[in-house]
């Protein structure tokens, strides 16, 4: 059952500005400038170029299959059950350690109410990680009742956070001075600027949670990526201009602290410039900050187990609901991993793990578009389609590979056996799991099978992406889509006159409607000897009547040779035949104009001729993007 549409532009712009804006800029930069210096703005910088491959890429998967699950949908539907598996996994771990990550923020945040303690001391730790660790109960339980933010007070933090961020940088500009830092701004090495804009790729990772609600989004077509740009172009000048001020505030012995560098770095950074109410004013924006981000992670994380269970990748229970309506065993079991993560991982390998894991499946996504597209499934429909494809996701695949395999070599043992645990375990559940419940074909397989001249019956991949379509645009069939779903199809290979084709078309006919086939021939010819029914090249609409009431039929053909109808004319390769009683004549004038609308849509000529299958034809029709007459779905 399909999610209701109520999620606009704002409603998603404000979830991802939300969830970005979170503890990649009000904790990470501490951490960020003991590898890169007061080159981290630069490594910011990079790190917010190097999502735009994958964000592209995810703004098409999504507009194409809108649907509950996100990364994991898209990687499961384009290369299968076990790149769907480890996907599904990975995104799951990636917002849970996300979710993690802000939890451990608010913790450090608590310094502020205990001033007298250290922070960096192993008693300190605990502290920030006991506070994360409550925090974490507490959005659990709120998730657990189903207590749902209302739209508006998710945009009213939003704009809270924009506007407290907004004054930080428009006071603090002004302060940043010939800082000590900018002496010697390269000195760790462009290498370590780079390793460090992967480590704060995770700063970025709320762009993930508007692929997850996907299916609850009106017009995703518009607003995905409309929301999507935005909230990056945004967050991204906010995220390069807030930590140029930090470094340029802040001395470098309080910044690149042992062992994480400081943990409140705005707040630090605002006191310098706006004393301690300025200090206070940040510190609030950053709890919000982490209070929405942890909250919807854990609702956003849970939502993976789900829907791996639904397609039988993971036990059936995950999926189930509790009386208030929540999958409360999903949303436990992702609780008690952050739990677990937050008391065994440090803040450095928290941060490292998961963005090795987002890095991951930013990699998969750009290969799940070039393998959609290119499996040539007619009813992949993106509405929005990526540019400088596939370059650009080839590219996107290299730098990503480049970046994963420098943090795996900078992780340190703990984080580097999660990882490697995570994979085996992964593959394993796979194998004697998932495998055995994994009935769908995916679009690799649909490549492999054309690629070796296989004979390709209709794929249920091919009917999920047609069903996925009509639901995203909201599509409500009329008569003529009927008449279409209904109607026979000649695929001929040609080329051949229009007189055979005719002759077929009767023949195939003659049992629809009770006709004799050579009646029906007879028609068709002396309608041609009247008028050509070609109305543009390579096109034609046939026509005629016939004796009866409320009869009315469509016959398409294709005709990859072509139909030579004229010897002077291009030969036709495409033919709407339509058949009425004369009381039908409206309907006929009707049919006329739809047709029109469907071969001007761009690229239907193309498709048409590309399709490989009857069925990939007729759902050309049944998916375009016409207007429908209301009140004729019957």
């Amino acid at each position: 059952m399909a999610l209701a549409k109520k999620l606009g532009f704002w409603d998603i712009f404000c979830l991802a500005s939300g969830a970005m804006i979170s503890s990649g800029l009000f904790v990470l930069p501490g951490q960020a400038f003991q590898y890169a210096g007061p080159a981290v703005v630069l490594s910011y910088a990079i790190a917010a170029l190097l999502v735009v491959p994958a964000m592209l890429s995810k703004a098409e998967l999504a507009t194409a299959m809108p649907r509950s699950g996100g990364s994991y949908f898209f990687i499961e539907r384009s290369m299968g059950s076990l790149a769907g598996t480890l996907a599904g996994l990975a995104n799951w771990l990636s917002l849970a350690l996300k979710s993690a990550f802000a939890m451990v923020g608010i913790g450090a945040f608590a310094q502020l109410i205990w001033p007298g303690v250290d922070m960096a001391s192993p008693s300190g730790q605990w502290v920030i990680k006991g506070v994360a660790v409550f925090f974490c109960l507490v959005f659990t339980v709120l998730n657990l009742m189903s207590v749902k933010a209302a739209g508006r007070a998710q945009v009213v933090m939003v704009v809270g956070l924009l506007a407290a961020l907004g004054i930080f940088i428009i006071w603090g500009v002004p302060n940043i001075r010939q800082h000590p830092n900018f002496d010697h701004v390269l000195h760790k090495g462009f290498g370590n600027v780079f390793a460090t804009a992967g480590l704060v790729f995770i700063s970025f990772g709320g762009l993930t949670k508007i692929a997850g609600v996907a299916e609850e989004v009106h017009r995703p077509g518009q607003n995905i990526p409309r929301a999507m740009f935005t909230s990056f172009g945004v967050v991204s000048l906010l995220y390069i201009a807030a930590v140029l001020v930090v470094v340029g505030t802040v001395p470098e012995a309080r910044l690149g602290r042992a062992p994480y560098g400081d943990l409140t770095p705005l707040s630090t950074s605002a006191g310098v410039f706006l004393g301690r109410g300025g200090a206070i004013l940040l510190a609030a924006a950053a709890i919000l900050a982490f209070v929405t981000t942890g909250n919807g992670g854990i609702l956003s994380a849970s939502r993976n187990p789900m829907a791996m269970s639904r397609d039988g990748l993971l036990p059936a229970a995950l999926a189930r609901l509790s009386r208030f309506g929540t999958p409360h065993l999903s949303i436990l079991l992702t609780s008690a991993f952050m739990i677990v993560v937050i008391c065994l991982l440090n803040l450095g390998d928290l941060v490292k793990v998961a963005s090795t894991m987002m890095l991951m499946l930013y990699l998969l996504e750009n290969l799940a578009v070039v393998i959609m597209r290119g499996s040539g499934i007619q009813n992949y429909r993106p509405l929005y389609r990526s540019p400088l494809y596939p370059w650009l996701q080839l590219a996107g695949i290299v730098l990503y590979a480049i970046l994963i395999c420098q943090l795996i070599a900078q992780l340190g043992v703990v984080p580097l056996i999660t990882v490697s645990a995570f994979l085996v375990a992964g593959v394993l559940w796979y194998a004697f799991y998932s495998r055995p419940n994994a009935r769908r074909e995916s679009a690799l397989l649909h490549i492999v099978k054309r690629i070796a001249s296989f004979d390709r019956k209709r794929s249920g991949l091919e009917e999920e992406l047609r069903q996925i379509a009509v639901e995203r645009d909201e599509i409500v069939h009329d008569r003529f889509d009927h008449l279409v779903q209904d109607c026979p199809i000649l695929d001929l290979q040609g080329p051949t006159s229009a007189e055979k084709m005719f002759a077929q078309a009767a023949e195939v006919l003659s049992e629809r409607l009770g006709i004799d086939p050579a009646d029906l021939r007879e028609k068709f010819h002396a309608r041609e000897e009247e008028s050509s029914t070609v109305i543009q090249p390579g096109l034609a609409i046939p026509h005629i009547l016939v004796e009866g009431h409320h009869r009315f039929d469509i016959l398409l053909v294709r005709c990859g040779g072509g139909i030579i109808f004229h010897p002077d004319q291009p030969y036709v390769k495409t033919c709407f035949i339509l058949i009425g009683s004369p009381d039908e004549r409206n309907y006929h004038l009707r049919a006329l104009m739809t047709i029109a609308g469907i071969v001007q849509e761009k690229g239907f000529l193309d498709r048409w001729l590309e399709a490989e299958s009857v069925e990939q034809l007729r759902n050309l029709i049944l998916l375009s993007g016409r207007r429908r007459e209301k009140g004729t779905s019957a």
